[in-house]
């Protein structure tokens, strides 16, 4: 197992079981692939993304993928992490987060730049929120510096830079009091839905796209669920009642989608957040809905690579989980390349099979030669 560039920043080495690491690869790798699909607004294939058969989509599978293997990490005997050592490791690692925030964000305003200037047009100089940059730069560049400025794509890392800061934190109070984790994360979910309170952002007025004080409890749920006792335990003895419960809730997520349905947030009660399908919030019915999910489909890893057909699908998509930083970090920059080249070019299905295989096939390189020089 080559060492894992997540943007959770966790390496896999002597850390996760095989199997485990295997499967968690492969949904890592699949939503991967989603967002860059995603990310390309109005492209053909976007339609036919798991985001289009329910309420919730990539971002709470990855965060919660996130927290899962943050407590193989915490728990390793191999690693033997003090809480020194734990700090320095997960710190370290969300330095590196922060520096791969900056480098993708100034490489996706230079292309917007290059992309104004060879197209004469300064309308691609207004995509993404990047306005704020070209038409005031000095104070924008400091937002971007501090995370209070994020351009539309590219505010998923920030959530994770800030996740991984406070996993240290979320690790020792497990350790000392594992019976609070879950409840004190619960708490400060529902007091956030409840006041609405969100990170602001700056120069810009605006909030955060995700928000921290609600997204870290997908984070601690997955961090919670891997446990090989408590919660996790009762969910692995019950797997199969669950999964029932599972496949009941991913019909309705299907259902809603299919009658193009959700609340409305001016006639539901308050507070509003708990019943409509936010996602900066991580709103209850997103939350519900990866759940559902994460119950229906546990262990079918296992069982679809019993097929000599799924084999190189499930060995492709685990190929780009193990290098997800790397991977996720293309596929930021390639989204853009996508919404760009649909701007330039007649926009057909010809056009979007041309992005999304370039695309996907750009991924791929990124992983092998990813670990080509680990393996150097």
């Amino acid at each position: 197992m080559t060492h894992d560039a997540t943007p959770h920043g966790l390496a896999k080495d002597a850390i996760l079981p095989r199997r485990a690491a295997n499967e968690i690869d492969f949904w890592r790798g699949f939503a991967l692939v989603s967002i860059f699909i995603n990310h390309i607004p109005g492209i053909f294939f976007e339609a036919w993304t798991y985001r289009n058969l329910g309420v919730s989509d990539s971002a709470e599978l990855f965060v919660f993928l996130a927290g899962f293997s943050l407590r193989f990490l915490s728990e390793s005997r191999a690693e033997n992490l003090t809480t020194v050592r734990l700090f320095m490791r997960l710190e370290a690692r969300a330095f590196t987060l922060y520096a791969a925030q900056i480098l993708i964000t100034v490489v996706a305003l230079a292309m917007l730049a290059a992309g104004a200037l060879y197209f004469e047009t300064p309308l691609l100089l207004q995509w993404n929120n990047a306005q704020a940059f070209f038409q005031e730069p000095v104070p924008t560049i400091i937002g971007i510096a501090a995370l209070t400025h994020q351009l539309g794509y590219f505010d998923i890392l920030p959530l994770y830079i800030v996740l991984m800061i406070c996993a240290p934190f979320i690790v020792l109070l497990h350790r000392r009091l594992p019976s609070l984790l879950l409840p004190l994360s619960f708490a400060l979910w529902v007091a956030t839905l409840v006041s609405e309170v969100n990170l602001p952002t700056w120069p810009v007025e605006g909030r955060w796209y995700f928000n921290p004080l609600a997204w870290q409890f997908d984070f601690v749920s997955g961090f919670v669920v891997a446990r090989a006792t408590g919660l996790g335990s009762v969910a692995r003895r019950h797997l199969t009642a669950l999964r029932v419960i599972g496949a009941m809730i991913v019909a309705a997520g299907l259902a809603t989608r299919l009658f193009d349905w959700s609340p409305n947030a001016f006639t539901v009660p308050e507070p509003h957040l708990v019943f409509v399908f936010n996602k900066t919030f991580l709103t209850p019915a997103r939350y519900l809905h990866l759940l559902g999910l994460v119950a229906f489909f546990a262990g079918a890893f296992d069982r679809l690579m019993r097929f000599d057909v799924f084999r190189p699908v499930g060995a492709f998509f685990a190929l780009l989980g193990r290098n997800s930083l790397h991977v996720f970090c293309a596929g930021s920059l390639l989204s853009l390349s996508g919404q760009m080249a649909r701007f330039a070019l007649e926009i057909s299905i010809a056009t979007d099979l041309m992005v999304i295989g370039v695309g996907i096939a750009c991924l791929t390189l990124v992983a092998w030669l990813n670990e080509w020089r680990s393996r150097l």
